[in-house]
């Protein structure tokens, strides 16, 4: 029995380290001083279509901070994608180079991105 444990552990750690972690792409938003309402709503609607329009992002959220806990950041964006390739492919996509570039001309953005 010995055996057949340490056979089923080293396939259960070969199949672990055969698989590509998934990706969150975190960004935070802090619009500048007077970009009006309908700007914000605007960006915010952009964000959200991305996931319609860029290939393997498997989820995407965005709100607006309710805390004041974000160093005066209003808003946030988390995109989750299969792996790093779909991160890298998702930052160079036509579509999220324009939104991220509209987005930066009314406020600055930090963004983050891990394995999970």
């Amino acid at each position: 029995m010995r055996g057949r444990r340490e056979s089923l552990q080293g396939a259960a750690f070969c199949t672990y380290y055969s698989l590509a972690m998934s990706v969150n792409h975190v960004v935070w938003i802090k619009f500048s001083a007077g970009v009006p309402a309908i700007r914000v709503r605007e960006h915010l609607e952009a964000l959200r279509r991305l996931k319609d329009e860029i290939p393997d992002i498997s989820n995407l959220s965005v709100g607006e901070n309710f805390t004041d806990r974000a160093q005066g950041c209003t808003h946030g964006l988390v995109v989750e994608l299969p792996d790093r390739a779909a991160l890298a492919n998702y930052i160079a996509h036509a579509r999220h180079v324009a939104v991220a570039t509209a987005l930066r001309a009314d406020g600055e953005v930090w963004a983050l991105d891990y394995e999970f």
